[in-house]
């Protein structure tokens, strides 16, 4: 056989069995096979080759999981801060150290570039590293004499399960800005990643067990729109941060606050750009362009068709 004039080919490609591996739950610290009849087919948007199949949660598995966070939560919010802060210590060493790990996932799930997918985990990697700070981060405040014979003193106490619902675009970095936060601040969490690219939040979840977290501070589940009611329906969720579309947001936020929760809803972000008469022309375009297509498109501007091209010509005009 005549030796292949690319050796090294073969091993840069993709290979795919027969049978997809599944994307599994991440309840009281174990990888669990879902129950699930139904599920995602999540495919490579280089190849269109079938990558995994995410499940939709069972209503069992998805009590189950809430009821590993409040288990959780009992022992968890009695930690000391110093506790919690070494845990992060660690889980943020261990991100770096696979950080191109986590970053090939996403590549693989979402479609972004490597170099994209890489700040992604970066931008994610900071905020535990601000978690890091939780002894400042955390402390209350006190006020003498506020009033004859009257001191005020206020502490930041946790308040239980929180819940953080993910989207597609940043499947390191979001998952990144919830849990951390909710763990440092002594709750814990039920996360519901992307069904589109869940890959890296389970990736997370592995460092999770590594560096010593304990079962069921966060759970993961899978779903769509079934997981998302159950997050604002369930009584023992006393908060939920999302990040994501319009119409999902204001869903979550209206039926979640119907039940009482906290609800921190991040939706609708658009790049708007205002360009200075002193700024470089050619560094001004190109991070317009990033901001306006990156992450695979799924970092843009509003009606980009007519938008775009209307800016880069305020753009242009402004150095003429």
């Amino acid at each position: 056989m005549r030796p292949s004039p690319f050796p090294l080919f073969h091993l840069l490609k993709r290979s795919y069995s027969n049978a997809p591996v599944t994307t599994k739950l991440f309840i009281d610290g174990q990888f669990i096979e879902s129950k699930a009849t139904q599920w995602v087919d999540l495919h490579d948007p280089a190849t269109n080759n079938l990558v995994t199949k995410v499940p939709q949660s069972t209503q069992a598995e998805m009590e189950a999981a809430v009821n590993s966070c409040q288990n959780a939560y009992e022992s968890w919010k009695n930690t000391s801060v110093l506790t919690r802060q070494q845990l992060m210590l660690k889980l943020q060493a261990a991100i770096r150290r696979d950080m191109k790990k986590i970053a090939a996932n996403i590549t693989l799930e979402q479609g972004k570039t490597l170099a994209d997918a890489d700040g992604d985990v970066l931008r994610g990697v900071q905020v535990v590293e601000h978690a890091c700070a939780a002894g400042t981060l955390l402390q209350g405040e006190s006020l003498q004499t506020v009033a004859k014979d009257m001191d005020i003193t206020s502490y930041k106490v946790p308040i239980g399960v929180t819940a953080g619902i993910c989207p597609f675009n940043f499947p390191a970095m979001v998952p990144l800005w919830m849990f951390p936060l909710a763990m440092v601040t002594g709750n814990t969490m039920l996360l519901k990643p992307s069904e589109r690219d869940p890959g890296a939040t389970m990736l997370l979840m592995e460092l999770l067990n590594e560096v010593g977290c304990p079962p069921g501070v966060v759970n993961v589940i899978h779903g769509t729109h079934d997981a998302v009611n159950f997050i604002c329906d369930h009584p023992n969720v006393k908060a939920i941060s999302f990040v994501g579309g319009d119409k999902a947001g204001k869903h979550i936020y209206s039926r979640g606050a119907a039940n009482g929760k906290r609800i921190q809803s991040n939706m609708g972000a658009k790049n708007h750009a205002i360009v200075l008469a002193d700024a470089d022309k050619n560094a001004a375009l190109d991070s317009i362009a990033g901001a306006a297509f990156g992450a695979a498109g799924q970092r843009y501007f509003r009606n980009y068709r007519h938008y775009i091209p209307m800016l880069f010509k305020s753009c242009v005009d402004v150095w003429r």
